[in-house]
């Protein structure tokens, strides 16, 4: 046993023990009376306590159960309150009947409610809301019951005797509601929650047994305050305290499958078993069951506004399932498109990574060619007995070799698929790389590149080709973006910034749409066929898995900006890792 548990059953236990000694040795008497209703409040108290600290901030499933422990724990100590009022403060025996009655028959309702709560439960297993009114909708069952039942035979129409007998069969009805409530729990959950359970069902079952005895020995003038009748009742009321001081206050529902699913509906059954029993309860009594004139109103007018009220509840329910329902039809549709989306992108990746594979054998057959270009347009440039002009021009057809060969390598860099590797390496190099892939779209849709570059850039450490990725895939959003506003100005800036590698891209084109969403999946303005919405969000797992920022945003004099933030290595880093440029 924790010591948790023991500090909050060692006193009820030595109280007990106290009571029961007490409760055989001594006759009936005001200080017996005394004695017998202050450790009753005391217990009655003490179980409040130890549910309410099971209570966390949360509000789950597993607050509001300990809410509605508390709750019924609390309304048992206001009952016993009634009795130390009237037997210890006012020094009178309890009226019968009495006005007290309804809220000791009323304390069990809570703990009921709280069953229909199913702490156990995972917490999406129902929503919350609906179960919330058919929580509201039993409770409010079983307070017509009290009604239709027992208050006619106080107020309708005096009659002790039927008032009695009524009361103690409703209690024992309810008390034999929460057991087999309790049993059905126990048997469907497991641990956590499944000791908690057995505990709460064996204190209920000993309480069934010991209150219903109670009541008829009080009703047969046997029961006396603190005589052994209440023994059994405050061990009971140990057992609830056992349960709560012997529970995790951090446990929440862990299960789900379906073998529990069936467990999650009853008390929505259970609340339309409820609707449907009070007009069919009342024909049935006014039809067979002889009674007075006045009582048989009373309760016509008491069903009729109990159904109007629980009809009103039901239409709530209604409402908030429909509602439920048109947002999980939203969610579907929406989900049906991403899906259709990741689809259209999964076909798209397939053709690119056979581009990929094309481009890549292209290239290396490219390279070939290339390098006897290179070789033989050196070679004639270095004759000195050739002319000035046809050196000159050997010249240019090496230049211009050397930049396919550049783009070719630019290619098989992009094209190459291998596992991250992360390597020290200068980001300049990388930007450049990219912008030199795409500088044939430069001048073809009227768009002018600024690079702006700072000397003596730090070394990062990341993967090249990941990070060639990222800045390619700006490179083109920002080409698209100009070329529908007819060309413009981009603007490309490395530089240092308190420790980090700072990259910008900036252009003077339309903007973003909604900067708030643009690293969200699937989330894109392009039209369709040409976006997925997929890219920017990758930029944005590629460079936090670089341990790096970045941000987008409209300029204040409007287009698009896009800032990447890398930490830079430190200098021993650099000194002990030989870097890649």
């Amino acid at each position: 046993m924790s010591q948790r548990a023991k500090a909050w059953l060692v006193p009820p236990i030595i109280l007990i023990g106290v009571y029961a000694v007490v409760a055989l040795t001594a006759k009936p008497s005001y200080a017996l009376t005394v004695f017998g209703d202050v450790a009753q409040e005391l217990m009655a108290i003490a179980a409040t306590a130890a549910m309410m600290a099971n209570i966390n901030r949360d509000r789950d499933r597993t607050s509001l159960f300990w809410i509605l422990m508390s709750a019924g724990c609390a309304s048992w100590a206001a009952s016993q309150g009634l009795w130390v009022y009237y037997e210890v403060i006012v020094r009178q025996p309890m009226p019968q009947p009495f006005w007290g009655d309804v809220i000791s028959f009323l304390h069990i309702v809570p703990m009921m409610g709280a069953l229909a709560v199913q702490p156990h439960m995972r917490q999406g297993t129902r929503f919350l809301r609906v179960g919330i009114l058919d929580l509201s909708i039993l409770l409010l069952w079983w307070m017509y019951l009290y009604l239709y039942l027992v208050i006619p035979w106080q107020y309708v129409v005096l009659n002790r005797a039927q008032y009695g007998r009524t009361f103690t069969t409703l209690s024992f009805i309810e008390n034999v509601a929460l057991v087999v409530g309790l049993g059905i729990v126990w048997r469907s959950a497991h641990r956590p929650w499944q000791p908690v359970y057995r505990r709460l069902f064996l204190a209920a079952l000993l309480y069934s047994m010991s209150s219903t005895l109670g009541n008829i020995a009080d009703y047969a003038h046997l029961y006396y305050t603190g005589s052994v009748y209440d023994v059994p009742l405050l061990i009971s009321v140990l057992g609830f305290i056992w349960a709560a001081a012997g529970a995790d206050p951090a446990m929440r529902g862990e299960e789900e499958g379906r073998d529990n699913e069936k467990y999650a509906v009853w008390p929505a059954r259970l609340a339309m078993a409820a609707v449907l029993s009070m007009p069919v309860m009342a024909m049935i009594d006014i039809a067979v069951m002889p009674q007075p004139i006045p009582v048989r109103n009373y309760r016509l007018v008491l069903t009729l506004a109990a159904m109007l009220l629980l009809g009103a509840l039901v239409f709530i329910k209604e409402h908030l399932m429909d509602q439920e329902l048109l947002r999980l039809l939203e969610a579907s549709h929406a989900s049906f498109a991403d899906l259709a989306r990741l689809q259209d992108q999964l076909i798209q990746s397939e053709k690119m990574a056979a581009l990929g594979q094309l481009v890549s054998g292209a290239a290396h057959e490219i390279n070939n060619p290339l390098a006897a270009i290179l070789g033989y347009s050196d070679l004639l440039a270095s004759q000195q007995s050739l002319p000035q002009d046809s050196r000159s021009m050997a010249d240019k057809i090496g230049q211009q070799a050397r930049r396919t060969k550049s783009l070719v390598n630019n290619l098989l860099s992009f094209a190459k698929q291998s596992k991250a590797e992360k390597n020290l390496l200068n980001i300049d190099a990388v930007v450049n790389n990219a912008v030199n892939l795409r500088q044939t779209d430069w001048s073809r849709y009227k768009i002018q590149i600024k690079r702006v570059s700072e000397a003596d850039q730090p070394y990062i450490l990341g993967d090249p080709n990941q990070l060639f990725q990222v800045c390619s895939h700006i490179l083109n959003n920002a080409v698209d973006a100009l070329t529908e506003n007819g060309g413009g100005t981009l603007l490309v800036r490395t530089g240092r910034e308190n420790g980090h590698v700072v990259i910008e891209f900036s252009d003077d084109g339309p903007g973003l749409k909604d900067p708030q969403r643009i690293f969200d999946p699937f989330y894109t303005t392009k039209p369709v066929g040409k976006g997925t919405g997929l890219g920017l969000s990758a930029c944005y797992g590629i460079v936090h898995e670089h341990q790096g920022q970045i941000l987008g945003f409209n300029g204040p004099n409007g287009g698009a900006t896009f800032v990447l933030k890398f930490p830079a290595a430190g200098p021993a880093l650099v000194n002990a890792v030989s870097p890649r440029a």
